[in-house]
C-alpha cells in the first residue's frame, strides 16, 4: 500500500522566499511487490518556483491557480502608495485594488462620485461617468448650476420629490 509523507528538506530545490522547501513523498510499504518506482511529488506554493522545478522534475503539483494574476504587495513600499485626497490619513495608503469600484467605474449620480467626493469638492464638479440625480442624464444637465441646481441633489425626500416630478413631466 502506498503512503504519503511531507518532506522538510529537499537538496537542490528552494523557493525564493525564506528558502522554504515543500514536497510530498510517495513511498510503498515493504509488503507491496508491484515493483513500480515511486518518486517524490513536489507541491509548489508560488509561481516563481515553476521554472526551477520544470527543469528538474517531471511531475509537480501547483498549490495555486497559475492563470490568476497575482500581485506581490511586499514589492510596494507605503511611501510610494498614493493618497486619493490630501485630507486622507497619512497612516493609511492604498497600495492596490482588485476589480471595479461601482461609484468610480460605472455611471453614478453626482453625490456618490468617488473621484469628486461630494463633501470635499464643489458640487458643480463631476467626472465623465456622473449623471444628474434629478434628470437621469449625463452631467451636467440644463439645470445643473446655481443655488437650486441639480448638482446639489442627493437622495433625500425633497430631491426625490423633484426627481419624481421631472420623471412625470411636471416642471415648475
Amino acid at each position: 500500500m502506498a503512503s504519503v509523507r511531507e518532506l522538510d528538506s529537499l537538496p537542490g530545490f528552494s523557493t525564493p522566499r525564506k528558502n522554504k522547501k515543500t514536497a510530498v513523498e510517495c513511498f510503498t510499504d515493504a509488503d507491496d511487490d508491484d515493483d513500480s518506482p515511486l518518486r517524490p511529488i513536489f507541491c509548489l506554493k508560488r509561481k516563481s518556483a515553476i521554472k526551477e522545478f520544470e527543469e528538474k522534475e517531471d511531475c509537480f503539483i501547483l498549490d495555486f491557480d497559475p492563470e490568476e494574476d497575482s500581485f506581490d504587495l511586499s514589492k510596494i513600499s507605503p511611501e510610494k502608495g498614493q493618497h486619493n485626497n490630501p485630507q486622507d490619513s497619512p497612516d493609511i495608503s492604498l497600495l492596490a485594488e482588485r476589480g471595479q469600484v461601482a461609484c468610480r467605474d460605472y455611471p453614478h449620480s453626482r453625490h456618490l462620485c468617488v473621484n469628486n467626493p461630494f463633501e470635499n469638492t464643489p458640487h458643480e464638479s463631476y467626472c465623465k461617468l456622473c449623471y444628474c440625480y434629478v434628470c437621469d442624464v449625463a452631467a451636467p444637465c440644463k439645470s445643473w448650476s446655481g443655488v437650486g441646481g441639480h448638482c446639489h441633489a442627493i437622495d433625500t425626500e425633497g430631491w426625490n420629490f423633484v426627481r419624481n416630478c421631472v420623471k412625470k413631466g411636471i416642471t415648475s
